[in-house]
Order: C-alpha cells, then sequence, then structure tokens
C-alpha cells in the first residue's frame, strides 16, 4: 500500500511501483525497463511512454509520484553507461525510443489542416510496413523512410496526428523557392472541403537507423528528412543509401514552415522480441531549415514548475491582486474554458484537501465529543476506518454512555466482564462488550433462540394463578395451597413453600424475601434461601385478593373491603385503611401514598400513616381491576372497558382512554407509556400525557381469545392469551414479530395464565381447565451461551479476544 510520500520514478524500484493501486507487476517491470532504456524520465508524464500506463493511470497517480530533475541525471548516466553493453537490437530499440520521447517534450502548437493517420500492414517475407491513407492523392503528403529488409530485426515507429480541430497556421517566417511553384501556396488559400494530410513511416534497423537520428549527427538531435532526398538512385530505382526519402507536399501547405500538434502512437517491434507500445501527446515543430530547404522536427521543452510559460507569472500576480470577487469571477471563467482532461487534473487537487481526517488530528477529549454524538451502529463503522478511530471508539467511557442511553444496567457490566486483551495487546472496552451483548439478546428475541425453552413441571393439575421472576429464582403460586421457587438457571424445583391451608392467590417477591397472600385469609413471609416461613400475617376477615411490597413494607387487598399495611421484617400490622365497600381487587404503593381500586368501581389514594382517604376518584360504572401508578399519575382499568388517567395530587380525571371493547385484564405504565391487554383480545399502546392511542396490537396474528397477561420495554411487548400464544411485537411500530409459544393444545383448552420476562428469560406459566395441557413453567433463554455459534458472531468475537 502506499505509505503517503511521493516515490521519485527515477529511483523507486519494481517493489515500490507495485505498491501503487492498479499499477501491478507487470505495469512496475515496464516502468523500469523503460527508464533502463531510455535512460531516465524527465518527468512524470513520460510515464506515458510506459506500456499499458495510459493517461488515466497517470492522472489517478500524479498526486503520489515525482520526478527528480538531480536524480534523473544520474540515472540517466547510468543507464547510459549500461546500454553500451546491451546487444545491437536493444541499441537500436532504445535509440528510437529516446528519440520518440524528444519529439514528446515539446509545447504545444498547431498545424494548420493537418490531419496524421496511419494502419498497419504486415507485408510477406517478415517485412512489418506502415500504410498511410490519405483523403485524396492530389491532396495528401507522406514522408517515408523505408530501410532495407534485414534478416534478423526490423522496427517501426508510427506517428499520427490527434485531431484536425486542434490545428491553426504558423506565421509565415521564411520563403524559399526550393520546392515546385505547387508547394508555395499559403496555407489559408485552402479551398474549403479539402484537408490535407501529412503521413510519414519510420523504418529503423541498428546503425543505419543511428546514422539517420543519433547523437553523432549535426542535427544536435533533429530529424534532418529532406537531406535524404537528393540519394543516388540506381538502376532499379531505388536509393543507393540505405534510406529512402519520398515527400510531396500539396499544393495548399505553406512548405516554408509549419507546426502540428499531435499525438504519437508509437509502436517498437523486433524480431524475436515483445511488442512495446507507448503513446504520448505533445507538440512537434516540422520547418524547412533555410539553408537546405530540409524539414526538419525540431524539440521543445514541456511547460513545467521548473520551465513555466514566460507569462505565467504575470497571470498569478494580476490573480493575486484582485478581490473575492474578481477572483470567483475568474475561475467561473477559466473552469467554462477547461476541457473534461483539465477539470479532473482541478478536481485531483481539490479533492484531498477535503478529505482530511479531523477525528484523529483533534484532541482526544474534542474526538469523543464529537463521537458521542454518533449512534452505536455508527461507531461501529467509525471503528472499521483506521487504528486512531478504532482505538477512540473503544473508549470505555463512551460505551457507558451509550448503555445508559439504553438503560442498560450499568451494574452488570462487572459481574461477569473484565476488560480483557486480545492477543495483539488490544484492550476492548467492557461497556461496549456489554452494549453488544444487549444487542445480541435483541436479535435473539426477534430472530429466535436455538436453545429449547426449559420445561418446568410442578402443581399437577392445578391452576399456577401468581408468578414471580427476580434474580436467578422463578416463585410460582398455585391453587394447590403452595409456592415453589425453581432455579430460572437450571430449571430445578429449589424448594416447596408449603404452609397455607388455602389456594395462593397473590403473591410478591424481593431479594430472598417472597411474600403470599390465600384464600386462608393469611399472609406469609418467606425466606427463599432456607424455604422457612418466617411470619404468619393474621387480620383479614377474607381472601387476600392483591398485595404490593415496597422496601420492608407490604401493603394487603382483601375480599374484606379493607386494606392492611404490615412490617415484614416484625410481621407486625402498621395500619388499617377502610373506607371501600366491595372487595379490593388491585393496589399500588411507592412508600408515601397507596392507591386502591375496588368492586365498589372507586378508586382511592389514601395516606397510609394517618390512615386517611385523600381522594376517592369516580368516574367508573364498573367494577376496577388493575391500577398503575408512576408517583404522579394513576391509571385504572375497569369491566366498563374505559380506562382513566387521573392527577394523584389533585384526583382530577384527565383523560379517559376509549377503545377497547371489554374488561382490561392486564396493564403496564412506563415513562407515560400505558399497554393495556383487554379480554377483547387486543393490545393497545397509549400515551396518557395526551390521551392519544399510539398503536393497537391486532391484525391477522392478533390474539384469538383474551389477553391474559403483558410485560413490555423499550423494543417489545409481550403478550399471553388463552389462545395458548405468548406473542412479541415492536412497540414503536406496533407490528407483529413472532410467537414466542405456541401450545400444541392451544385454541382447544391449552392456557398461558402468566408471563414474566427479565432482560434475556422469558418465563410462561402454562396448563388447561379441561387437563388438554399439562401445567408447567415454561423458561426461554435469548442469551446465547458465549461459546456456542450465533448468527453474527458479534458476542463471541468481543467476549473471546
Amino acid at each position: 500500500m502506499w505509505s503517503g510520500k511521493r516515490l521519485d520514478i527515477n529511483l523507486a524500484s519494481v517493489e515500490d511501483l507495485e505498491g501503487l493501486f492498479g499499477i501491478g507487476r507487470a505495469r512496475a517491470e515496464a516502468i523500469v525497463e523503460v527508464r533502463k532504456q531510455c535512460g531516465s524520465f524527465n518527468s512524470v508524464s513520460d510515464l506515458r511512454q510506459v506500456p499499458g500506463f495510459g493517461p488515466g493511470l497517470l492522472e489517478q497517480h500524479l498526486g503520489q509520484l515525482s520526478c527528480d530533475a538531480t536524480a534523473s541525471t544520474s540515472n540517466g548516466r547510468n543507464s547510459n553507461s549500461s546500454c553500451k553493453s546491451d546487444t545491437r537490437e536493444t541499441r537500436s530499440s532504445a535509440r528510437l525510443h529516446s528519440t520518440c520521447s524528444s519529439l514528446c517534450e515539446q509545447e504545444h502548437a498547431n498545424l494548420s489542416y493537418a490531419e496524421f493517420s496511419g494502419n498497419h500492414v504486415h507485408g510477406s517475407g517478415g517485412d512489418t510496413k506502415l500504410m498511410h491513407s490519405s483523403l485524396k492523392e492530389e491532396n495528401s503528403a507522406s514522408l517515408a523512410i523505408n530501410n532495407r529488409q534485414t534478416q534478423n530485426e526490423s522496427s517501426v515507429l508510427t506517428v499520427s496526428c490527434i485531431s484536425q480541430s486542434d490545428c491553426i497556421p504558423l506565421p509565415n517566417t521564411h520563403s524559399h523557392s526550393t520546392r515546385s511553384s505547387t508547394t508555395t501556396k499559403s496555407a489559408n488559400n485552402t479551398p474549403k472541403g479539402i484537408q490535407p494530410q501529412l503521413n510519414f513511416e519510420l523504418h529503423e534497423s541498428d546503425e543505419e537507423f543511428d546514422d539517420l537520428v543519433g547523437g553523432d549527427s549535426d542535427n544536435n538531435g533533429e530529424l534532418n528528412l529532406m537531406d535524404l532526398e537528393n540519394e543516388e538512385v540506381g538502376e532499379s530505382g531505388e536509393s543507393e543509401s540505405p534510406f529512402r526519402l519520398r515527400s510531396r507536399l500539396p499544393e495548399c501547405v505553406n512548405s516554408d514552415k509549419y507546426m502540428m500538434k499531435r499525438k504519437f502512437e508509437g509502436r517498437v517491434v523486433s524480431a524475436g522480441k515483445k511488442r512495446r507500445s507507448f503513446d504520448i501527446e505533445d507538440s512537434m515543430d516540422l520547418r524547412r531549415r533555410p539553408s537546405s530547404g530540409a524539414i526538419v522536427l525540431s524539440r521543445k521543452p514541456i511547460p513545467s514548475r521548473e520551465n513555466p510559460p514566460p507569462d505565467l507569472q504575470g497571470w498569478i500576480e494580476t490573480f493575486q491582486k484582485w478581490g473575492n470577487a474578481e477572483r470567483l469571477l475568474a475561475l467561473d471563467e477559466l473552469m467554462e474554458s477547461c476541457d473534461p482532461t483539465q477539470v479532473r487534473h482541478v478536481m485531483a487537487i481539490i479533492q484531498p484537501q477535503f478529505q482530511r481526517d479531523f477525528i484523529s488530528l483533534l484532541p482526544k477529549e474534542l474526538a469523543l465529543y464529537v463521537l458521542s454524538f454518533l449512534e452505536p451502529k455508527d461507531l461501529l463503522r467509525a471503528a472499521q476506518t483506521c487504528q486512531a478511530w478504532h482505538i477512540l471508539a473503544e473508549d470505555n467511557l463512551l460505551w457507558r454512555e451509550k448503555c445508559r442511553e439504553e438503560n442498560i444496567d450499568e451494574n452488570t457490566v462487572f459481574d461477569t466482564k473484565i476488560r480483557r486483551k486480545s492477543p495483539s495487546g488490544f484492550q476492548h472496552s467492557p461497556w461496549k462488550s456489554l452494549y453488544m451483548r444487549q444487542h445480541h439478546i435483541e436479535i435473539n428475541w426477534r430472530t429466535g433462540s436455538k436453545k429449547p425453552p426449559k420445561v418446568l413441571k410442578g402443581h399437577d393439575d392445578h391452576v399456577i394463578t401468581c408468578l414471580e421472576f427476580c434474580g436467578h429464582r422463578i416463585v410460582s403460586g398455585s391453587d394447590d395451597n403452595t409456592l415453589k421457587v425453581w432455579s430460572a438457571i437450571t430449571g430445578k424445583c429449589l424448594r416447596t413453600l408449603v404452609g397455607h391451608t388455602g389456594g395462593v392467590w397473590s403473591s410478591q417477591m424481593q431479594s430472598n424475601v417472597i411474600i403470599s397472600g390465600s384464600t386462608d385469609r393469611t399472609l406469609k413471609v418467606w425466606n427463599a434461601d432456607t424455604g422457612q416461613c418466617t411470619h404468619t400475617l393474621y387480620g383479614h376477615t377474607s381472601t387476600v385478593r392483591c398485595m404490593h411490597l415496597h422496601e420492608n413494607r407490604v401493603v394487603s387487598g382483601s375480599r374484606d373491603a379493607t386494606l392492611r399495611m404490615w412490617d415484614i421484617d416484625s410481621g407486625n400490622c402498621l395500619h388499617v385503611l377502610m373506607g371501600h365497600v366491595a372487595a379490593v381487587r388491585c393496589v399500588q404503593y411507592d412508600g408515601h401514598r397507596v392507591i386502591s381500586g375496588a368492586y365498589d368501581y372507586m378508586v382511592k389514594v389514601w395516606n397510609p400513616e394517618q390512615e386517611v382517604c385523600l381522594h376517592t376518584l369516580q368516574g367508573h360504572t364498573n367494577r376496577v381491576y388493575s391500577l398503575q401508578f408512576d408517583g404522579t399519575h394513576i391509571v385504572s382499568g375497569s369491566l366498563d372497558t374505559s380506562i382513566r388517567v387521573w392527577d394523584a395530587e389533585s384526583g382530577n380525571c384527565l383523560h379517559t382512554l376509549i377503545g377497547h371493547q371489554s374488561l382490561t385484564s392486564g396493564m403496564e405504565l412506563k415513562d407515560n407509556i400505558l399497554v393495556s391487554g383487554n379480554a377483547d383480545s387486543t393490545v393497545k399502546v397509549w400515551d396518557i400525557t395526551t390521551g392519544q392511542c399510539l398503536q393497537t396490537l391486532q391484525g391477522t396474528n392478533k390474539h384469538q381469545s383474551a389477553v391474559t397477561c403483558l410485560q413490555f420495554n423499550k423494543k417489545f411487548v409481550i403478550t399471553s392469551s388463552d389462545d395458548g400464544t405468548v406473542k412479541i411485537w415492536d412497540l414503536k411500530t406496533g407490528d407483529f414479530v413472532r410467537n414466542l409459544v405456541t401450545l400444541e393444545s392451544g385454541g382447544s383448552g391449552g392456557v398461558v395464565w402468566r408471563v414474566r420476562t427479565s432482560n434475556s428469560k422469558l418465563v410462561c406459566a402454562v396448563g388447561s381447565r379441561n387437563g388438554t395441557e399439562e401445567t408447567k413453567l415454561l423458561v426461554l433463554e435469548f442469551d446465547i451461551d458465549q461459546n456456542c455459534d450465533n448468527k453474527h458472531g458479534t458476542i463471541k468475537q468481543l467476549l473471546t479476544s
């Protein structure tokens, strides 16, 4: 790969040149070979002599190559010295190649109405000839130098013009009458529609070509074509000299002096050698010598920084004197006058100026601040840009903020993840690993886990009435009077809590403490580690139907229409809240206020310490079955099909949410987003601040029976139903994602009673009321084991590095 340092083409090795994009081994060797043959390069533009190195490739690498004049001179001397020991064919080809290079390094000029064209014709006996066509015989001119056929080697140089449109007449500075009167007509008198052509070919054979063009000639490197015209002609009609010149200029062409702008397309062919092709675009000056009238090809230097055009400095000084508006106008006019090749050259200069790696140039603090505005997926892409970006994108604090934005628990990262080093010594961010782990878990929720679900069988054929999931423990309560504690990791039943004399209909769990309420009118406090009952709370006179645990206090609601607050450490009843006239069905407690809903259609707000009812929220016209409380808003669901949003401070009804057709059996409230499940088989997503329904989870994949339970987070909604399925939905779009659980007995008695979720697990309590489905718990795992293959490979790569 290119290191960023310009390569001197007169010093670069094959390996250096091969490293440039698009060059390759073959072109690199060709560059070195041509450099050896012609002595050295005078400018980067000379690379166009190299076979296969066209203008497009040269333009692409202009910014990566250089040509040092001093190195060129030195290399040229060394190369010329080595060339002395070459074979005759190599000397001859190199001299021809050098001559072509000298003809090419000239200023741009033009030829009046002249155009070159040529076609190759291969004759018999191994001769290689170049035939030239003209528009009309009377309007054509040809200059040919043909060598005698040699048995061993022959080379051809072909020269042709690029276009007639680039040709303009030069001032006539000399007048000679060495030609016939037909050749002295002015070029300006050219009849319309006639474009004269000037075509010639050069045939070369070792010393004979050296005599024609070489360092020992008196022409100082100029190719004198007309000097060969006066050679003796033998009886056979051929010149006695090894060369023969035929020339005839069209009448309409001023033969005294003319310039032509053309493109050299040369091909040097030697017997038994590989063909070497090149093409160079430049200018050539053909003019008649005053003394002999000979037409000569002279060399002019190519404009460069060392040899600029004479008016360039004045143009630049004028440009610098202008103001901004004048400069912009000048640039506009300049760009409009440029051809596509020149525009591409300007682009090649300008584009690198806008490709600065500003992130690497900034101080680390500022660079991280900029990167903090990127989405995590964009950070991952940025890390693949270069090593400097990769180091910045692995910053641990940067990924910690990304985890907090996604509500990823920052405490879990240090439980199982430590900063690990890769084999190369690079340290990966544990926060990034945690984020990628969470991302992989999300993908598994959407696409499916490869692990089959764990099946936890228990409670015989009884109904599982309550379900709790905390940490690695699962607690299920049943109408068989017991509770069971399960391991969420192994799926084993750790212990069975026995003590109630009636069915368990409510429960709460916090750390290793379990609270249960039963139809035997008591509450029991259990130690989950040992399975022992630490307290039995007596006081209610009917079934304990609901409860809510906050720190070390629990509030219970009973069918006896009262609420009681208990201290679970001592087992004492602290307060009794009386005011409802029917069974209390649901309760919420935030540590300050108690909210209760009852079958008397009422919702009450209590101050438990003072045992005072602060507000009675009236509005429902049927039993209240569900409550949610976030400290500011109270949300109540009723059998009257409506959901009401209340202000906890004032007791005013803020919104009445209408849309369900039956009993709202379950609700969850997070960050002003409410998700409600209804017996009409639909689930709705609401914004409680505006009262608007954001999504209705229905359609062809909706539940076919009443929704029994639901859970949701920022991405998904999980719902269960009497139809025996558990479905996952996209919270933002309301789209159905897939079925997580589908019971074979679904629709014929199989029911999913309860669901509980964690970040990476789903626990379902399933069974039936008619014996078609065995009562059991299903545990689905979405955090695939790190050593297992996974679809994306993200977790394995990050956590094993």
